[in-house]
């Protein structure tokens, strides 16, 4: 292991808060698991990502600034999203190339900001979660942010291969699901074609549950196997590894 119990802050997420808390609470059990003393910054907002996407620079060096603040006394800063991971590593600290102080401390953020799973395994040395899969059949899709931006391929598989999951794979688990955040508001054609193509990859799989790392690709996934009749469920991996799909419904599915 790394250092002892490291102070460790969670970024939430906007998805995650306001759509599937549980993954929040995933993310908790299992950093705790890799030893880490776990705290939520109550100052937390948005990463800035959509503003930033947008053109909106004044707004996404706001948030900015906020989230500089609220997480810059931390060890670490986990996220369990590659997308606004992605962000908060590479994107943010862009925002401030004409002020040197924000851009230090900025950078200084960036450099312990990792994204979940790649932190429990590349960081932690974390390789066997507590929890066991219940069965089923799983694949799993590679979202663009998590795969190219913050170099997440082989670490779920190896965590997932732990806790008993086989992988079916799909033919491009590496193509992008239409999601883009956005992408799929400013060009909903495009998008809808692409998550077309991303279910049925899916369902040829025969798997029943697709999983991924980041919440906005699994909304966008779970809505077009709905929309099309498949039966394959979405979850976040983090669900599986902690052992909390048995507290919520599939993603997508109304809560009872």
């Amino acid at each position: 292991m790394a250092d002892p119990k490291p102070r460790v802050a969670l970024f939430v997420t906007c998805l995650v808060d306001l759509y599937r808390p549980t993954v929040g609470f995933a993310a908790i059990r299992l950093l705790e698991e890799a030893g880490c003393q776990v705290e939520v910054p109550r100052a937390q907002t948005c990463c800035g990502q959509p503003a930033y996407n947008s053109g909106d620079r004044a707004t996404a060096r706001d948030l900015a600034r906020g989230i500089i603040e609220a997480f810059g006394g931390y060890d670490y800063v986990v996220v369990p999203s590659g997308s606004c991971g992605g962000m908060l590593k590479h994107h943010l600290p862009t925002l401030f190339d004409d002020d040197p102080n924000l851009r230090g401390r900025a950078d200084a953020l960036a450099a312990k900001t990792f994204e979940l799973v790649s932190f429990l395994t590349d960081v932690r040395g974390f390789t066997q979660p507590a929890a066991r899969h219940p069965g089923g059949s799983v694949t799993y899709h590679d979202s663009c942010s998590g795969l190219r931006e913050m170099g997440i391929k082989d670490q779920p598989r190896r965590l997932l291969a732990a806790v008993g999951v086989s992988v079916t794979e799909m033919v491009d688990p590496e193509v992008c699901c239409g999601f883009g955040g956005t992408f799929c508001v400013k060009y909903p054609d495009i998008s809808v074609r692409m998550a077309s193509d991303k279910t049925a990859d899916i369902a040829a799989t025969g798997a029943a549950t697709v999983l991924a790392g980041d919440l906005g690709c699994l909304l966008n996934i779970a809505g077009r196997l709905k929309r099309e009749g498949h039966a394959t469920q979405a979850r976040h991996v983090a669900e599986v590894l902690a052992g909390m799909t048995g507290q919520l419904p599939p993603i997508g599915e109304a809560t009872p």
